[in-house]
């Protein structure tokens, strides 16, 4: 299957923000670890919102909302991005302060106790086991021995491919999810040549 991004004149999210942002206290890792909190990260991809359209898109009560959206801005990851007043009420409308947040434990300050608890993957997982069953999830996993600075290049590849994605123009009624990694594993790994001679085997 070929995809082609299509890009638009038109900016996405409709307001200024970073590309990334390092995570690197446990209060913002806990922040992200909740799955309406992820969701309304996720609306914000896509514009700007008030608590209340955020209230409408997840089906929860606006003090819930308003709780939720409360604790991102205290971590740092929703600002008020601008107001507008209805009926004599200033109305906040918040924003994402970066495209892309990663944890980044090896940057955390000293002392710094990251949660263990959060994994992208296992949220992916949950996410998309009904698509799994539905044979509408598409993924490969693949294993290569390589050197921790090739494993930082495709970090940074992988980084510009989920900003391509971020920044698509919104259309069609249904939402993807899209999941991007880079690990190391305990997996076995061949011992180096020993520069013999190849010998082809008897046929």
């Amino acid at each position: 299957m070929l995809v082609s991004f299509t890009m638009t004149s038109n900016p996405t999210p409709d307001y200024e923000l970073a590309d990334r942002l390092v995570l690197t206290t446990s209060e913002q890792v806990k922040a992200i670890g909740h799955e309406l909190r992820t969701s309304i990260l996720g609306l914000l991809h896509e514009r700007a919102a008030s608590v209340t359209e955020l209230a409408a898109a997840v089906d929860r009560p606006r003090s819930t909302v308003a709780y939720h959206v409360g604790l991102l801005s205290d971590a740092g990851l929703l600002r008020v991005v601008r107001t507008r007043r209805v009926r004599a009420v200033e109305e906040r409308f918040y924003g994402r302060t970066a495209r892309l947040f990663h944890v980044g434990v090896g940057d955390a300050d000293a002392g710094t106790d990251l949660p263990l608890d959060f994994n992208d993957f296992e949220v992916a997982a949950r996410e998309s086991a009904e698509a799994y069953l539905d044979r509408t999830l598409w993924g490969f996993i693949r294993h290569a021995r390589i050197t921790e600075e090739v494993a930082g290049e495709f970090w940074e590849a992988m980084a510009e491919l989920v900003r391509r994605f971020e920044t698509l123009p919104r259309s069609g009624d249904t939402q993807y999810g899209f999941a991007l990694g880079i690990y190391p594993t305990a997996g076995p790994i061949l011992p180096a040549a020993d520069g013999g001679q190849d010998v082809a085997p008897d046929v």
